[in-house]
């Protein structure tokens, strides 16, 4: 499958991805709504929004400026190779 290029797909999947977020947090707000829960789940979004940064910025642009991620599976072979583990 080709990369996307046209800048309208790109923000229609932007969108989708959005939306299925905010869908996905109001049905489990609704099956369990709790502060505490609303609380941990926001939590785990902006953890793992942090995480993907760390994966695609921080790393590509002051760890190792070379290497270009193409998706979190290149992310983990780099890993795994930088630490002697072939994957």
């Amino acid at each position: 499958m080709a990369d996307i290029r046209s800048p309208c797909w790109l923000y229609i999947k932007g969108v989708l991805f959005l939306g299925l977020g905010l869908l996905a947090s109001v049905l489990l707000l609704l099956e369990a709504p709790r502060v505490r829960v609303a609380i941990l789940l926001a939590v785990a979004v902006w953890a793992f929004a942090r995480a993907y940064y760390f994966a695609f910025y921080v790393v590509e642009h002051y760890i190792d400026d070379g290497y270009r991620f193409a998706g979190l599976l290149s992310f983990l072979r780099y890993v795994m190779r930088r630490s002697g583990r072939p994957l």
